[in-house]
Parts: structure tokens; sequence; C-alpha cells
């Protein structure tokens, strides 16, 4: 794409002795990496999700900016809200009409095709769910969901939320919420909201140390 940087890059079929490694890919693939670049700098990637924390007093407003971290991309980035932390006793009567704004997603086949593949297959297996017919929302502990699903899990209090945020750090790209990051910017970091929280160019001068 940038002529300039053509001395600077390489392609080879096999990385020899390299000073360093920066590698991308999914849990399974990283615990590899982990082991094969243990002796030298690495910043590994994983597969991380965004959460939502809903407290039961949000505005119109801010619910309708959750629809936006959550169908920003179809929901297929790191930064999109896959899971919903709620109080409990949440009404989700209010979270289903703000999610109204983005209904134009049933004009979208690829989408539409998987809502509706995973609601017949929550309806084979069983399992309960809530839908307003683009958007699935099931209780289950994962984060990582299918595309046109979110999950969600209750707490009692802030203390039992900070123990669940803590117990998935690893697994946690941001958070939104009235206490976290604004509702509506899971996909607008500022400049030092380093993915996985590492400076990649810290990282690299470094190297020279």
């Amino acid at each position: 794409i940038e002529h300039r940087f053509n001395e600077y890059i390489q392609f080879v079929s096999k990385l020899e002795k390299p000073d360093a490694v920066i590698a991308t890919g999914g849990s399974n693939s990283a615990r590899y990496f982990e082991y094969y670049f243990s002796k030298i700098p690495h910043i590994i990637r994983k597969n991380r999700n965004a959460v939502g924390v809903l407290e039961g007093n949000e505005s119109a407003a801010e619910l309708k900016e959750l629809g936006r971290d959550i169908f920003s991309y179809y929901g297929l980035g790191c930064r999109n809200v896959s899971k919903l932390y709620i109080l409990n006793g949440y009404d989700f009567s209010d979270f289903f009409k703000a999610m109204e704004n983005y209904s134009t997603v049933m004009q979208h086949n690829k989408y539409m095709n998987n809502f509706e593949y995973h609601q017949t297959l929550f309806l084979l297996n069983n399992e309960k769910f809530l839908t307003n017919n683009f958007l699935i929302i099931r209780e289950h502990v994962h984060l990582a969901t299918p595309v046109s699903v979110v999950h969600y899990e209750y707490y009692d209090n802030k203390i039992s939320l900070n123990k669940k945020l803590a117990s998935e750090q690893e697994n946690i790209q941001c958070i939104v919420g009235k206490e976290f990051i604004p509702f509506g910017k899971s996909q607008s970091p500022s400049l030092n909201d380093y993915a996985d929280g590492v400076d990649v160019m810290q990282f690299l001068l470094r190297l020279g140390d």
C-alpha cells in the first residue's frame, strides 16, 4: 500500500530466529504462540469481547447508544458489546424499544440468516431466550456470541459485578456503562486506549534497549 515501507518488510515462508513477535489469532492458537515464542519478546492477541453494564436507570438515549455498540459492523468486532451484565430484576422492555432503532439490519440477508439459524437452534434445544425478531438475547455465562445474539448475566450489587468483571478481565476488550466507557463509544477508542492494554509502539521501542 505504501511503497516507502518496502525495504522494511519481508515475506518469508518460515520465521527464523525473529527478534520479536506480534501474533493475532484465536484463544486456542494463542496457547501455541505463547509456547513457541516464550523466550523472545512477544505480544499475543487472543479473542476478546466488549461487555455492557446495565443498572436499570438508563435513559432511552443511552440505550439507543448501546445499540450502536452492539450492532456496529454487525457485531463482529472485539469492541462490539456481546454480553450484558444486568442488575437483578431488570425489565427488558425499554431495552428492546431502543433496539428498534437498528431494525434496518433485517434488510441484510446474511445477518438475518444468522438470526433465523440461531433462533431455530435455540427453539429445537428448548433454550430460553428473548427476541424482537432481529436480535436474540439469552442468559449465558460466555462472553463470545454468534452474529445476532447477545448474552446476559445478572448481578446483585456492585461488589458481585466487580467480581464477575475481574474474573473475565483477560477476555474483555472494553466495558460500556454509566461508570465505564460511555454508551455508544465502544468503537471510538482514544489514542491511549490500547488494544488488550498493550502499547505496541512502546513495545517496539524497547526492543533496542
